[in-house]
């Protein structure tokens, strides 16, 4: 189970919430103001990145931020308000990587429950090998498959998405995945 924080004061009026199952028809428990009457749902993060690509190489980024300081990982963060998963996806490349790409296909859509996100990585294509990472990063680098320190991968979603990437790429043909991480 993840560290589940509950909502404690509206966001409307800032008047302590109780924990109940609302009298719309709902059926689960959540978060309603006694005074104003708002119901708060408590919904998933998304978290986008790429799997930027050139040739037979993929770039990570070595983070240069916890969790997992010193890992390796694509590069991905949060989406933000006002911008689609392409374009956060996009945002975290150039921040993260500093990298000159073309965004591609939806590659991966991972639901990771325990910690309330799911996760969505995008194909890319390198456009040059110079890159310009952000202060999240340590270092950007890319990698043949034989080469990526499979023990230093920060997150599984990562891992699971590159080993995806790779089986798709040996067939020759890439869908979408859709991966359920326990």
């Amino acid at each position: 189970m993840f560290n589940y924080v509950p909502i404690k004061h509206c966001k409307n009026c800032g008047t302590a919430v109780v924990y109940r199952v609302p009298d719309d028809g709902d059926i689960k428990q959540r978060a309603v103001c006694p005074a104003c009457g708002t119901i708060h749902y408590e919904n998933p993060l998304n978290v986008v990145g790429t799997i930027p690509v050139l040739g037979d190489k993929v770039l990570l980024c070595k983070r240069n931020i916890e969790p997992r300081w010193g890992k390796w990982t694509l590069p991905a963060g949060f989406m933000e308000l006002g911008e689609t998963t392409a374009e956060g996806a996009a945002r975290e490349t150039d921040e993260e990587a500093g990298a000159q790409y073309e965004i591609g296909e939806l590659f991966a859509v991972m639901n990771v429950v325990r910690v309330g996100q799911v996760h969505l990585f995008y194909r890319a294509r390198l456009l040059s090998d110079i890159f310009a990472p952000g202060h999240e990063t340590i270092e950007a680098r890319l990698f043949t498959e034989e080469e990526i320190p499979w023990d230093e991968i920060a997150f599984r979603t990562v891992r699971e998405a590159l080993v995806r990437f790779f089986e798709d790429r040996r067939r020759g043909s890439f869908g979408v995945h859709s991966v359920d991480i326990q």
